[in-house]
């Protein structure tokens, strides 16, 4: 994880805001002379610190200041804020900043990695079991199990829990499989199992980038990150507690974040710091507390554990490695040597040998018996960022960031070439006589390793003497003498789905245009969740500039790519600011003017199989012809925000549109927290119905269940009606006039022809009373929606005038509406004029 280092101006003494405010990975320097803050500089994450100014938690003139500066945050930073927020601090008068809903979109197979793969654990077979299985866990926050053969492997489970990159995972006891997520958790999982998750465990502050586990004590698991903390838990201690205290908690209580009705959650463990992913609930009276091992001042990449759980070894952005007793959390001892960050590390089964890979390119050998560094290897050219060692701890196998994967004898030195890729190697597993490669664009390899034997492999010649200085294979390298590799092609490749790495919102405010990976242009309909279009390899700038709409909607959504999939993020109010009319969305059955909120409709095609589920559970059936039986709800728990159950009148209409009904064939995956816990992830059709506003957002069930909208601004668009300059039509109102943004010109022609009395219908209505005269007027609403009475009405005679608008002397379309005329045409804040005039004889 690269770092960015910054020194930020704070000023009116918000200094101490900042201890809680260590959420992302990049990281800034502040100086505490510039607050009330005293002693060493204190290190503070990027990201969290711009979406505290961007959420105006500091003075106006600090958050303009930084707006302004070049340094300022970039589109991706304001797009990639976490999924929640944390509860309302009592001791804070500012507004609670209301927790969010995002889903995720996939149109590929789902038993394939969507981004980079960045850990892998081996589970070998044993009696219960009789096969071995691969874990790996990728950036798109998932985990998989793979069933191994001779030369396949299989996807088995799909572990869907974690809400962000999934950093590492490690195997303890016989089927525990236990892992850690930028989401600041660790979670727990039977290995066996189709993707239960049995806990999570929240004490982290920051990320959670590392994991360590003892083989023979097969209860302690270390955990490190970006908060410089490390934590050492026994996993048996931590379910038992956490057994009793859920015996005791009151039926009202939430499921778990993960929502299964099956797991063992719990929203804290002992004392927790507060931040916007944990919950307000940090205390808790039988929670467990892990032992917790201080020292470490700033980022901790790399963890080391021996086999029994004696020794554990810790290494970060410090340049030095700090060895600790993991059943007190005392140190032990700090070895200096590497002169950049500590990316890998390795301890043998005794905790007497220690490896270390680092961002220096250096690989080096310790002996904590004498507390120093006894052997350099420069092998690569660049970054080492995974480690993995023969049983015998004789030979290390070693890649990183220049694609390389090397084997290095430890005690000759000698270094041979196994084989080259084409993205930087993130993780290494080592698997009897193979060796299971992982990169940073989500595929997997399994390449010849000769594990149990690997003289073999330096028989075949190519070797080198690997020197000690990091400069020497550098300089080696560019006289053009790199050594050959010994495998050209891997054993097998367990493939994956290329990642989406741009992507664009079209002004239709439904359609995103993206490119993967592999090149391809894909159209998505981000309101059904499907890819309605596959451009194959195109020009992604030129597709978008076919594709573009003079069509004017308010953005309702916000897209990022971070997990490798497309991930859609609703905020309230912002998602209910767009409405499109039924006939523009071809919605049949529907009068032609009423108006779609698209993200209400979108919010009840997600939840459209929770909320069948949550009829069944309440006793509704739902009859042929669509009317609805209230049963009596048979559970004594209510939802705090429900008003009211009814579903089928009109003010409720639950019925999913096509133009919002959600894929099934690749269901979209929601990300979101309610009252308690943190933010949790599952399948829109694994959801159980017994969600309630302990899991979801208040807002979103309000939407759902009670058809109750937030009040939004600008919703309507002013404008003035004039006679063109020179024309002999009379003047119709000398006001101002006002009508829904979604209006279209269509509808201001309908106006003035029946205040000019042209054309009327035959049998026609008296419309004059329709609107409101002079200063202040408005297109009033008929009884079908914004039409002007013309809609539902007998057909007219074959007109004998046609009327034109004109905007800033451009004839407008009839199907432009006023926001579009707004944003292409008027370019102003101030209100529209619009211009009339009459063409005779059309």
């Amino acid at each position: 994880m690269e770092e960015i280092r910054l020194t930020i101006v704070v000023r009116n003494g918000i200094m101490s805001s900042l201890t809680k405010l260590n959420l992302w990975k990049y990281q800034v320097m502040v100086d505490p002379s510039l607050g009330q803050t005293k002693g060493a500089m204190k290190r503070r994450s990027l990201r969290s610190l711009i979406g505290w100014l961007m959420e105006e938690e500091c003075s106006q003139t600090v958050k303009e200041e930084w707006e302004n500066t070049e340094n300022g945050p970039s589109k991706e930073f304001t797009a990639m804020h976490r999924v929640g927020s944390a509860a309302n601090n009592g001791n804070s008068n500012r507004p609670r900043k209301e927790k969010r809903l995002t889903y995720l979109l996939s149109d590929a197979d789902e038993t394939k990695h969507c981004a980079g793969v960045n850990c892998l654990a081996v589970l070998k077979s044993s009696v219960s079991t009789g096969c071995n299985y691969l874990f790996t866990g990728s950036r798109d926050g998932t985990l998989k199990r793979w069933t191994l053969g001779e030369d396949a492997a299989t996807c088995s489970a799909t572990f869907e829990s974690h809400v962000d990159w999934v950093n590492d995972t490690v195997i303890v006891g016989e089927n525990t499989l236990v892992s850690c997520s930028s989401d600041t958790t660790l979670k727990t999982w039977n290995c066996l199992s189709y993707g239960t998750c049995t806990r999570t465990l929240r004490q982290h502050s920051d990320y959670v980038t590392c994991l360590a586990a003892a083989e023979k004590n097969t209860n302690v698991v270390a955990s490190g990150g970006l908060g410089g903390e490390v934590f050492i838990w026994d996993i048996e201690a931590a379910v038992t507690t956490l057994s009793k205290s859920s015996d005791e908690m009151e039926d009202g209580c939430s499921i778990g974040i993960n929502g299964s009705a099956n797991s063992l959650t719990t929203p804290s463990l002992g004392t927790i710091s507060t931040n916007s992913n944990t919950s307000a609930n940090t205390t808790q009276v039988h929670g467990y507390a892990p032992i917790t091992a201080k020292g470490h001042k700033e980022s901790v990449y790399a963890l080391a554990m021996n086999a029994s759980g004696t020794v554990l070894v810790s290494g970060g952005t410090e340049k030095a490695l700090r060895v600790w007793d993991p059943r007190t959390g005392l140190k032990t001892m700090k070895l200096r040597g590497h002169i950049d960050n500590t990316r890998a590390l390795l301890l043998d089964s005794t905790g007497r040998y220690c490896l270390s890979g680092s961002s220096d390119s250096m690989i080096r050998l310790w002996d904590l018996g004498q507390q120093r560094c006894v052997h350099s290897y420069a092998v690569h050219t660049d970054s080492v960022w995974a480690l993995a060692s023969t049983p015998t701890f004789s030979h290390v196998y070693s890649g990183g960031r220049d694609f390389s994967l090397y084997l290095t004898d430890l005690t000759t030195r000698e270094s041979i070439l196994l084989c080259t890729k084409e993205h930087p190697i993130s993780q290494l597993a080592l698997h009897d006589d193979n060796i299971w490669v992982a990169t940073t664009d989500s595929s997997v390899d399994r390449w010849p390793a000769e594990g149990q034997n690997p003289h073999k492999v330096f028989q075949r010649g190519g070797s080198f003497l690997a020197g000690n200085l990091s400069f020497s294979r550098a300089r080696v390298s560019l006289e053009g003498a790199a050594p050959t590799p010994v495998y050209k092609e891997p054993i097998f490749t367990i493939p994956r789905t290329p990642a989406i790495v741009q992507h664009e919102i079209l002004n239709n405010k439904r359609h995103v245009l993206t490119k993967d990976t592999a090149g391809s242009v894909k159209l998505w309909d981000i309101t059904r969740g499907v890819v309605i279009e596959d451009y194959g390899q195109v020009s992604f700038d030129e597709k978008k500039e076919q594709l573009f709409e003079m069509v004017s909607i308010p953005p309702w959504f916000t897209v990022d790519s971070r997990l490798g999939s497309l991930s859609v993020h609703l905020d309230t109010p912002q998602c209910f600011s767009a409405e499109m009319y039924s006939e523009d969305l071809n919605i049949i059955g529907k009068p032609e003017d009423d108006k779609i909120n698209l993200g209400r409709e979108t919010l009840k095609g997600l939840l459209a199989h929770w909320m069948t589920k949550r009829r069944q559970r309440l006793g509704l059936q739902t009859l042929a012809n669509g009317n609805v039986l209230s049963g009596k709800d048979s559970t004594p728990r209510s939802l705090a925000h429900s008003r009211t159950e009814v579903v089928g009148n009109a003010e409720n209409d639950p019925t999913v549109y096509p133009p919002f009904e959600m894929s099934t064939v690749s269901p979209p995956s929601i990300i979101t927290e309610g009252s308690q816990g943190g933010p949790w992830r599952k399948k829109i059709t694994e959801l159980y119905g017994t969600e309630d506003e302990k899991d979801f957002p208040w807002w979103v069930l309000d939407c759902v269940l009670n058809n109750q909208l937030p009040s939004r601004e600008n919703a309507k668009c002013s404008f003035y009606l004039h006679p063109c300059e020179g024309s002999a039509v009379k003047i119709l109102t000398q006001g101002k006039l006002s009508a829904p943004r979604i209006l279209r010109i269509q509808k201001v022609i309908n106006y003035v022809k029946e205040k000019m009395v042209l054309d009327k219908p035959v049998d026609s209505l008296n419309t004059m009373e329709t609107f409101a005269p002079g200063i202040g007027g408005q297109l009033q609403h008929s009884a079908v929606g914004d039409g002007l009475l013309w809609s539902g009405l007998k057909p007219r005679k074959k007109p004998r005038h046609s009327i034109e608008i004109l905007c800033n002397n451009q004839v407008l379309s009839p199907d432009m509406s006023l926001a579009t005329v707004r944003a292409y045409i008027w370019k102003k804040p101030e209100d529209l004029v619009f211009n009339y005039r009459v063409i005779q004889g059309r």
